[in-house]
């Protein structure tokens, strides 16, 4: 399948367009669907994918945040739990409205598509996937989480989370999230009930990348230690955050989520890079 990149990106930008791009909140998600298609096709090209499928990695990054433009226009925010969620809405943007034609003329990687678009902000994936459908649904997810740490540093979480300054600055962290944080997982966005909680939420993504690429990217652009950087005037926050900053991986990770932690200690980098090449060699 033949992606012009030219015409996808035209297209894209086309939609984006009938929207209010001095806006800053509709700029911000302009720039991070560029980055994610980017990013898509650097982890995919780390893969050794041909360049077919590099393409079509990229062209799932610049679909995947489509819907967010609406979300804004409807609800005036961005967090699914307080208007709809985003990845269905670009699902419907795309596919039910029909202008994924926009973007391609070939239908044959719509299932693909849009299996990738509407679970790329999900807890987990689905376990029926196909081996190449999920291939590509963990690309985007990597790429999107990569980008997300760089939004959240340099965004103004008060832009972001429709929070005040002194709001966030007094905000105390929610207990589970932090136990979800050291237990190297995600945090389920039902567990958040502060606004500090999603600093810690976006810092956990690092533990469910998937790709060594995706490591490399996260510490060579360092956008994660300056989430961790985190301003509060709360005493206990600023107590947590501290221990974030310098903590252990417990007993009973599994090695993989040892591996991703360790990746962030450069004493311990040139085993992992060593890890890599053996993985590469040998899969």
């Amino acid at each position: 399948m033949k992606i012009d990149r030219a015409r996808a990106q035209k297209a894209f930008a086309d939609y984006a367009a009938h929207y209010n791009a001095a806006d800053a909140k509709v700029k911000l998600k302009i720039d991070h669907t560029y980055r994610v298609a980017a990013l898509c096709a650097r982890i995919a090209q780390s893969l050794a994918l041909p360049p077919e499928d590099v393409d079509l990695a990229w062209l799932s990054g610049i679909l995947h945040d489509v819907g967010r433009f609406e979300q804004l226009r409807r609800y005036n925010t961005f967090i699914d739990a307080q208007s709809v969620s985003h990845a269905a809405l670009s699902v419907a943007v795309l596919f039910d409205e029909g202008r994924i034609r926009d973007y391609l003329d070939d239908a044959g990687a719509d299932a693909l598509l849009r299996t990738a678009v509407e679970w790329h902000s999900a807890f987990r994936l689905p376990e029926a996937l196909d081996d190449r459908t999920r291939l590509f649904c963990q690309i985007l997810r990597d790429a999107d989480k990569i980008d997300i740490l760089r939004v959240n540093v340099e965004t103004p979480m008060e832009e972001i989370y429709n929070v005040s300054t002194a709001a966030l600055r007094r905000s105390p962290v929610t207990p589970a999230v932090l136990d979800a944080f050291y237990a190297h997982h995600c945090v389920l966005h039902s567990l958040k009930q502060y606004p500090a909680d999603n600093a810690v939420g976006h810092a956990s993504l690092v533990f469910e990348l998937c790709y060594p690429e995706s490591l490399r990217i996260v510490d060579e652009q360092g956008w994660l230690w300056r989430l961790l950087d985190f301003k509060t005037d709360n005493p206990d926050t600023a107590a947590a955050f501290a221990a974030i900053r310098h903590a252990k991986v417990p007993r009973g990770s599994s090695l993989t989520a040892l591996l991703r932690f360790l990746w962030f200690f450069p004493s311990y980098r040139f085993f992992l890079l060593l890890c890599n090449i053996l993985y590469l060699y040998y899969r």
